[in-house]
């Protein structure tokens, strides 16, 4: 079948401008894309130092994973408990963070905070038939650097007969 310079020149129209319209709907054909990049390997987390209240035997990947779990109960980021390391830049840029630095009283506090959640799951709610989930940072937090008063309801009135 031989089409005519006309027919020939609409079908490479079309092509280039790479719209077809069925009835009421328009379908844009993209050029072919090179493969989308392979994704990052994933961050590794270097061996742990300076672990004072988290089992020493814990890997970087480990650590990390605890560390993202208190942040989310306590509603904070990295920077509230270490400190910026002026001498290393982050990838942002910032400076990154030295996690094994003490200076920050933060720090201090959450290591206190930790031993009294362990505290309190070891001798109280471990003790206590059918007690459901230990105490962690988020029980009291609720995802608030601070935890909030607890105020409690107004007595019920009671029922007149």
């Amino acid at each position: 079948m031989r089409f005519s310079r006309f027919a020939l020149a609409a079908v490479v129209a079309v092509a280039v401008a790479s719209v077809c319209v069925i009835g009421s709907r328009s379908l844009v054909f993209a050029a072919p894309q090179a493969a989308p990049a392979a994704p990052p390997p994933p961050h590794q987390h270097p061996a742990p130092t300076n672990l004072k209240v988290l089992p020493r035997s814990l890997t970087g990947e480990q650590v990390h994973e605890i560390m993202q779990t208190w942040s989310g109960e306590l509603g904070t980021r990295c920077k509230t408990c270490h400190a910026a390391d002026p001498k290393r830049t982050g990838p942002d840029g910032k400076p990154a963070l030295n996690y094994a630095d003490d200076s920050k009283e933060e720090k201090q506090t959450a290591r206190k905070m930790v031993k009294m959640v362990e505290e309190i799951n070891a001798n109280y709610i471990s003790k206590i038939d059918g007690s459901g989930a230990p105490v962690t940072c988020g029980t009291c937090h609720r995802g608030h650097f601070g935890p909030e008063p607890f105020a409690a309801p107004p007595p019920a009135e009671p029922h007149a007969n």
